[in-house]
């Protein structure tokens, strides 16, 4: 969201499906490429376009990590210039050992 477009909408939807939910963030901001696309999610990176914008590229990751824990998965679609959307799927029913109270394994 900190590299979205001044004055730029974030819209959040969510879906519900038979065993999952889906909840995208969508914003207006500056894209990401399509090749750069399948690193954003890794620790520590930091595309060429935000090198010289605030961060330390653990969010994402992170994020992810945390959907992950839950069972879930993250992914984006984005373009250069058209903005992204963030789209992240949770099942409706806990993943066998998830433990959503504590955090814990």
């Amino acid at each position: 969201m900190k590299l979205r477009v001044a004055g730029g909408q974030v819209i959040l939807s969510m879906l519900k499906y038979d065993l999952f939910v889906r909840i995208d963030i969508e914003d207006e901001g500056i894209g990401i490429d399509e090749d750069e696309q399948h690193l954003i999610f890794q620790r520590f990176y930091r595309g060429e376009a935000v090198r010289g914008a605030e961060g330390r590229g653990i969010g994402l990751y992170l994020a992810r990590k945390i959907v992950a824990r839950q069972g879930g998965y993250m992914k984006v679609t984005s373009a250069r210039g058209k903005g992204s959307c963030f789209s992240i799927f949770l099942p409706i029913e806990p993943a066998s050992g998830a433990n959503f109270a504590s955090g814990a394994e």
